[in-house]
């Protein structure tokens, strides 16, 4: 594999580095990733030649906060740029060798997690906008979770929904319904506002050599930290250690299997506006649970 030109030269002068060798990696759906072997290490490499503006700058920030709370392993950031005219946008890591899952991976994955969410913040949200996929994530902070999760997660979505088609007449109506009753869907009392990964799920946890997991692609926000344990929950979810685990530390309060899906609806909606498909009758299925036919 070769890199672009512009792109193995911008990494070059700004790294000091020479790259021995090139080896594609998978990347997940939104960037192209490779080994790079170095005169000096080994690296992980990511770029998109069109990216969203700030993309690397958001995702660097948002690792960052998690390696400092320091529950979990967390990939080191060693650069990043946004996209020039030079080059396209691009971010470097420490290189991390998988390993196999063992018998505690899934318990030390659940320990960390735990740990991770009682880490708080004042207010539910972040100082600074990100992305979770390539679609933009708004985290204008607020005192009330239940005014953050309908204005600042469902109502963003169903308007990008909107610009590409995918809101039908009775899709809106639903929606619209379902944020009128979230006031007495969601906890009275204000839950906590945790610090989370905000893209959990098991494409984004890594089993590292000797079974210790680590966690990549963040989407971070402080937030109820039920919205993270749902999403764990879809597209295959996690091991029962691992939920085990997280209650033994810190334990879902009751209620939450009611609101589990309520939670899941943010992130299918996201998977809808990015890949259509099947994830609308996902959708549309959460939309008439809670908020009626």
């Amino acid at each position: 594999m070769r890199l672009p030109e512009a792109l193995e030269a911008v990494l070059t002068s700004a790294l000091g580095i020479q790259i021995k060798s090139v080896q594609a990696v998978g990347g997940g759906d939104i960037n192209q990733a490779a080994q790079i072997t170095t005169n000096a290490d080994q690296l992980f490499l990511k770029w998109h030649a069109r990216s969203p503006d700030g993309m690397f700058t958001a995702e660097a920030r948002g690792l960052e906060l998690l390696r400092q709370a320091g529950t979990l392993r967390v990939p080191e950031v060693v650069a990043y740029q946004e996209h020039s005219e030079e080059a396209p946008a691009y971010m470097v890591l420490e290189w991390l060798e998988r390993g196999r899952p063992e018998a505690g991976t899934y318990d030390e994955l659940g320990r960390g997690l735990a740990q991770l969410h009682q880490v708080e913040a004042s207010a539910h949200g972040l100082d600074h906008d990100n992305f979770i996929g390539r679609l933009p994530q708004y985290n204008q902070q607020e005192t009330s979770w239940t005014h953050f999760y309908a204005e600042h997660r469902i109502r963003p979505q169903m308007e990008i929904a909107r610009r590409s088609g995918k809101l039908t007449s009775a899709r809106e109506k639903l929606i619209e319904r379902l944020l009128d009753k979230l006031p007495n869907l969601l906890p009275a009392d204000n839950p906590p506002a945790s610090l989370l990964h905000g893209d959990l799920w098991s494409g984004n946890v890594m089993t590292l050599a000797g079974g210790q997991p680590a966690i990549i692609d963040p989407a971070v926000y402080y937030g109820h930290r039920e919205v993270e344990i749902a999403f764990t929950e879809l597209f295959g979810g996690f091991r029962p250690q691992f939920y085990e685990a997280y209650n033994a530390i810190h334990r879902l309060d009751k209620g939450y299997e009611e609101r589990r899906s309520l939670y899941q609806l943010y992130p299918l909606m996201v998977h809808m506006n990015l890949f259509g498909g099947g994830y609308t009758g996902s959708v549309d299925s959460i939309l008439r649970r809670y908020a009626g036919s």
